[in-house]
């Protein structure tokens, strides 16, 4: 049962992987406006995908990598896929708050 839940979050991981550099690609946009409200939630989603991006790459070296013989690696790998999970879900938690922010300027 439990190897079915890691290749189903290992699953989850890949599929996400090809999500964020769509999502990236989608949101690439050459031309940017200063002190733009919009411009900012893009930033934001940008570097939301961009962490996860490192998430799913950091996870899937973590599995590829034997624990025995990289000990150090691994133990890097680690850390760098608790940062970026923190790092996105602090991005996905300031888009709302921003849009709150620019509604009550507005108002």
């Amino acid at each position: 049962m439990h190897s079915v839940n890691l290749f189903c979050h290992e699953f989850v991981v890949a599929v996400s992987f090809l999500a964020c550099i769509l999502g990236l690609l989608l949101l690439w946009d050459k031309r940017q406006k200063p002190d733009d409200p919009e411009e900012t939630e893009k930033i934001l989603l940008r570097m939301s995908f961009s962490y996860w991006l490192v998430y799913c790459i950091a996870f899937g070296l973590e599995k590829m990598i034997l624990p025995d013989t990289w000990e150090s690696v691994t133990m890097s790998l680690r850390i760098t896929t608790t940062l970026s999970y923190f790092l996105t879900f602090s991005c996905i938690l300031s888009l709302p708050l921003h849009k709150f922010a620019v509604h009550s300027v507005e108002e």
